[in-house]
């Protein structure tokens, strides 16, 4: 039988969505052993969060481990310090502290694991935020790193990702942990297609993000990307959206003039791109970011 290890990193300051996120991985319906370890990261109190998880699962087939991240600080370093952990485990997972798997998600993804084959899953997600549930879907079985270059892919979410044990891990080089989830799942996709499951099996609680608005780490997050992915300022369409979110980035923090320049690339890229308008109305200070991501949010988009 299958076992499936599920790496839950956390700062250990939203309890109560950690222990929802933790039943909802043990509630999956599945035969083998299901391990969760919880990686406590940014010093937060690990034997305070241990004991509030205590008595989830069997000991057995499921067990919850509490450890801190052992490796660097963030949420990529988090995540593989739960990867350390997980040992022999034939499958890997994330979900992150916040969100929440729907039932049957592990069983769907692993069925069409055998049935595709490959080294990497994803699925549909339920975006929640401001009393709003959104579903985000791709259309497809499959994602390709070509797809992930013209389109984020807002679905082909972390908390989503089941994997096999050699499959790529996060960079810990991420700056602020922004994007490593991108990054992971293009070098994946750049291996092997990703096997997609087309149903919203996991439920994304914008709402309580630790990361939504750090725009500076989010500008040098897309940079970092930039970098390493020189494909993405090749297809039109994927390179008018990064040049977009840096626009809107620099915008939310009153840089006006790298927003206008990252507008004016945004649209030479692609003239229909709508960050572009969006970035300079704010940076015109028309309206604020946080009232556009709110919007945005309440749709199931983001930037």
């Amino acid at each position: 039988m299958t076992s499936v290890g599920v790496v839950v990193p956390t700062r250990g300051d939203r309890p109560v969505l950690l222990s929802q996120a933790v039943e909802s991985v043990l509630g999956q319906a599945h035969w083998g052993t299901l391990t969760v370890v919880v990686v406590v990261d940014g010093g937060g109190p690990v034997a305070q969060i241990a004991g509030g998880l205590a008595g989830l699962g069997d000991g057995a087939r499921r067990r919850v481990l509490v450890l801190p991240n052992t490796r660097t600080p963030g949420l990529p370093g988090a995540r593989n310090t739960g990867l350390d952990a997980l040992g022999a485990a034939d499958l890997a997972a994330f979900c992150d502290d916040d969100d929440l798997w729907l039932p049957g998600k592990l069983a769907a993804q692993l069925r069409a694991l055998r049935r595709g084959g490959g080294e990497f899953a994803s699925c549909g997600i339920e975006v929640e935020h401001g009393g709003h549930r959104v579903p985000r879907l791709a259309g497809t079985s499959t994602v390709s790193a070509a797809d992930l270059v013209r389109s984020r892919m807002v679905m082909v979410h972390s908390s989503t990702f089941l994997f096999e044990r050699g499959a790529p891990r996060p960079d810990e080089s991420a700056p602020g942990g922004q994007n490593e989830d991108w990054d992971l799942a293009l070098r994946a996709a750049k291996r092997h297609p990703i096997t997609y499951v087309d149903r919203p099996l996991v439920r994304v609680r914008w709402g309580s993000s630790h990361y939504a608005a750090r725009w500076a780490d989010r500008i040098a997050g897309l940079d970092w990307m930039l970098a390493r992915h020189p494909e993405l300022a090749v297809d039109p369409r994927g390179a008018a959206r990064v040049y977009g979110q840096l626009a809107f980035g620099h915008a939310a923090l009153g840089h006006r003039r790298a927003a206008l320049r990252w507008a004016a690339r945004a649209l030479a890229s692609r003239p229909a791109e709508p960050r572009a308008p969006i970035a300079l109305a704010v940076a015109a200070g028309l309206v604020s970011a946080p009232a556009v991501l709110s919007r945005l949010h309440d749709r199931g988009h983001g930037i």
